[in-house]
């Protein structure tokens, strides 16, 4: 799943539409910075952004 979550339209949820994250890679992207996630079950999930 992780290695998907930046695909447009991906999603988990029944309800959810897949775009969030897709977008932000593509703004992060368009302003020459990146955008990386972290996850262990049971501890959390961790998003860098670096500009």
């Amino acid at each position: 799943v992780q290695e998907q979550i930046f695909v447009p339209f991906f999603s988990t949820k029944k309800t959810g539409s897949g775009i969030g994250l897709s977008l932000c890679k593509q703004i992060m992207l368009l302003h020459k910075a990146h955008i990386s996630v972290q996850s262990k079950e049971g501890e959390g999930t961790a998003f860098l952004l670096v500009f």
